[in-house]
């Protein structure tokens, strides 16, 4: 990826300790910022590895023996200092270094006991060596970079999860930014300033909060989180091996999967997110390309369970209440003042012919909230209680899907299961239980809810002649494809140009064109697809694409982002220019979505699995010919002389064997394609203008009406009779063919062959491919058969949808 696709918007990216372990993931982050940010953009930094608990270990000790502080304070400073000596050459270095045997002797200074703001001072050290390290690599890399401290400017007071106070801090960052124009400004994370100066640390994941809460101060579009693994799997991808990585997640499922602490988001972080319009994406710094998670907004409602997350160490805060007491009013002001104070618990049981409600918590919370609870003066016997564990299943709509809740249960019958809890909002499912190994109770619940059948919403775009052949197909192949994939399979929609309709029920394959016109409403930009993303009940989502659309073309990237696989017999991104190609391609892998095309050349016949396979197999791809239009076959196979071509064309137009303007045909462009299609998936590098391409259509005739164009084809008959003509001289007949020679050069038009050749020899509306490569050399591999027609197209769109649920 270049700088020049990345968007002009601002973006902020945050680069955690893991991602500045060591002077190679330095560089790592540098190449990521090469090609991922520009001149504008905010970073946000960590401490760099394990500076900050170093730094932690060096306060212990300052406590304890002194020998010991200055032990740990020569480590440090001697892994900051190779730091500098293995990135950063001449006087930046040299600065450095000067800058850090100040601070490091001044650290040395320190002497017990110190106050809170002056812990906090110290252990801000660790984001302030990252920020300026980075921001001297940058600029030594031609990045014009500026490191900046965020005391500058966020300002925050102590407490137990410090908040940002984003009415004093807005204006005071914007004039810090404003001074720093043109430059890439490496923000140090994790701390604030209060009003009398002193550092505050902003706590737990505080370099996260800080990003988001700098992000949504500076008004940016998107932040990144970069850090050491990929974004939110459907289970720890360490314990469940077949755990797959989420492309979306929705902000309230992500809020609530932090809520129940899983350690790769943190509620705080996402407070921000859900107060502003920007982006969140979460992504690996070690494997830029690996795909990613992004947290959306989306208000329809879910399918179910996305994730399987767990804890293996909970408490239970139990709360006995007297006979006397009104249990249900005692229990909803215990949570709603527990929710007012940001400590809403992970899970909790009523008991109410007890009086008692149980509260599950972190170790961490556990001690805050019994404080919280001491201050509420709640009037009940407390108790905490050791040796618990919890696993949920998290995602919008869980708590009323009928079978991912009977299989969640059903798991985990047997487990020493304390109480179950489904929120009240409807994202989660969890289960308390006695502590025990729930890495087992993990992966058997994520294979019942994931790998029990799923279902399928499949939306056609598209319902022309290879649309409605499709739609009577389908209907007769659905009972076999389910029986043969153990799936279900419903089609959802149909999307022409203007208008479409949608119904997460299913549309009758039989009776949805009849009804169409009835039923159908008006485009509003993309929201038939984002009600494809978006819909409850599904597994997976499909478009087939059987248009000619470029328009429709353009929005592949789009689909891929939503989470939805594609299938396409439109051309137009396959031949597309190799950029805005490889960004499609870009966006499927990414998202981790597949993208099928094999109708888009050769109509039925297994061109494309053919020369995939070849490739994978170890093959060199050298050269590609052949005839690869069925109407053009056609054509030129009843091209003898007795009938004039203009009205073999009609007659072609009359037989549904053309585009509905046949000049789509004639002009070369769409046998152009087929050949950069093939070409690519050859392994062959080739741009669509590269190519020769002779048009049979006179520019007399290229402006007209469709109309028009028939009523002046005498004029495509008289000169296609002289080229007739002049072969039939030489014993030859006239073939349109397409030619990818071993040189590079490529070119589809008219070529007089002789009869005996063997593409002379087809029968009408045969396509044939001859490839050459390193293991056909000689005698190169030829396949051939019926190139045109809608029957076979549509069985090539079901082929790969066939294929496409192998995936699943």
């Amino acid at each position: 990826m270049s700088n020049t696709n990345v968007p002009t918007t601002k973006q902020l990216h945050k680069f955690g300790g893991s991602s500045l372990a060591d002077p190679e993931c330095y560089r790592r982050v540098v190449s990521i910022l090469k090609n991922y940010s520009h001149s504008d953009d905010l970073i946000v930094v960590s401490a760099a590895g394990k500076t900050t608990n170093r730094l932690i270990n060096f306060l212990d000790a300052l406590n304890k023996d002194g020998r010991v502080a200055h032990e740990h304070l020569q480590a440090l400073r001697k892994f900051q200092l190779d730091l500098v000596e293995a990135l950063i050459e001449g006087d930046d270095a040299e600065a450095l270094r000067v800058q850090l045997a100040d601070e490091f002797s001044t650290l040395g200074e320190q002497v017990a006991p110190l106050t809170e703001a002056q812990k906090a001072a110290v252990l801000g050290h660790g984001e302030v060596w990252s920020s300026r390290l980075l921001a001297a690599l940058l600029r030594q890399h031609d990045l014009p970079a500026v490191a900046q401290d965020a005391r500058a400017f966020l300002r925050a007071e102590f407490g137990a999860q410090p908040e940002v106070d984003r009415a004093q801090s807005y204006s005071l960052i914007k004039s810090t930014l404003a001074q720093h124009a043109h430059h890439r400004v490496v923000i140090t994370g994790f701390m604030a300033q209060n009003s009398e100066g002193e550092t505050v640390l902003l706590g737990r994941n505080g370099s996260d909060y800080s990003a988001t809460v700098i992000g949504a101060l500076a008004e940016v579009a998107s932040v990144t989180i970069w850090s050491d693994v990929a974004g939110v799997y459907s289970a720890d991808p360490r314990v469940v091996s077949d755990a797959c990585l989420l492309p979306l997640l929705r902000l309230d499922e992500a809020s609530e999967l932090a809520r129940l602490a899983a350690p790769v988001l943190h509620s705080r972080t996402l407070q921000p997110v859900a107060q502003s319009t920007m982006d969140l994406n979460l992504r690996c710094s070690y494997l830029p390309e690996s795909g990613s998670t992004r947290i959306e907004r989306v208000l329809a409602s879910g399918r179910g369970a996305k994730i399987i997350t767990s804890l293996e160490e909970v408490l239970l805060i139990e709360l006995s209440f007297g006979n006397g007491h009104d249990f249900e009013r005692a229990k909803a002001e215990v949570l709603n003042g527990l929710k007012r104070a940001q400590l809403e618990p992970l899970a909790f049981e009523a008991q109410a012919d007890q009086s008692r409600l149980r509260l599950a918590y972190t170790p961490e919370i556990a001690s805050g909230t019994l404080n919280e609870l001491q201050d509420m003066a709640i009037e009940a016997e407390i108790k905490l209680k050791e040796g618990y564990a919890m696993l949920a299943a998290v995602g919008a709509g869980v708590t009323k899907n009928a079978n991912h809740c009977f299989g969640f249960y059903q798991q985990l019958k047997h487990a020493p299961v304390e109480f179950f809890c489904e929120a009240d909002s409807g994202l989660s499912l969890a289960a308390v239980l006695r502590r025990s190994d729930v890495m087992p109770m993990v992966k058997s619940v994520h294979t019942q809810l994931f790998q029990a059948q799923k279902r399928v919403a499949v939306a056609l775009c598209g319902k022309g002649n290879i649309g409605s052949s499709w739609l009577e197909l389908f209907k007769q192949q659905k009972p076999e494809l389910e029986k043969r994939r153990g799936m279900s399979f419903d089609l959802v929609a149909v999307v022409d140009s203007q208008s479409y309709w949608f119904d997460e029920n299913g549309l009758d394959e039989l009776t949805v064109l009849e009804r169409y016109k009835d039923e159908a409403v008006a485009h509003e930009g993309d929201r038939w697809l984002k009600q494809i993303a978006a819909l409850h009940g599904y597994d997976e989502a499909v478009v087939l694409d059987v248009t000619a659309s470029s328009v429709l073309a353009q929005k592949y990237v789009s689909i891929a982002e939503h989470g939805v696989h594609l299938i396409s017999a439109n051309k137009v991104a396959g031949s597309a220019p190799s950029a805005d190609y490889h960004r499609v391609q870009d966006a499927f892998a990414k998202t981790s979505r597949h993208w099928l095309y094999n109708a888009t050349v050769g109509a039925g016949l297994p061109i494309n699995h053919t020369v995939r396979d070849l490739r994978e197999s170890g093959d060199d791809i050298v050269a590609l010919s052949g005839i690869f239009s069925g109407t053009l076959s056609w054509l030129f196979q009843q091209f003898d002389g007795s009938v004039p071509f203009a009205e073999l064309v009609d007659l072609a137009w009359q037989q549904g064997l053309t585009e509905p303007d046949p000049r789509s045909d004639l002009d070369g462009s769409d046998v152009m394609r087929k050949l950069v299609i093939l070409a690519r998936e050859s392994g062959l590098d080739i741009e669509p203008d590269s190519v020769v391409v002779e048009s049979l259509v006179p520019e007399a005739l290229q402006e007209l009406t469709l109309d028009g164009f028939f009523e002046q084809s005498g004029l495509l008959s008289e000169l296609l009779q002289e080229r007739l003509d002049k072969a039939q001289r030489e014993d030859k007949v006239l073939r349109y063919v397409a030619r990818l020679d071993r040189f590079g050069k490529a070119r589809v038009g008219i070529e007089a062959l002789s009869k005996e050749h063997a593409l002379a020899n087809l029968l009408p509306c045969d396509n044939i491919f001859a490839i050459e490569s390193k293991w056909y050399k000689d005698n190169p591999l030829v396949i051939r058969g019926p190139g045109a027609g809608r029957e076979v197209t549509a069985g090539a769109i079901q082929s790969d949808l066939n294929l496409i649920s192998s995936f699943f």
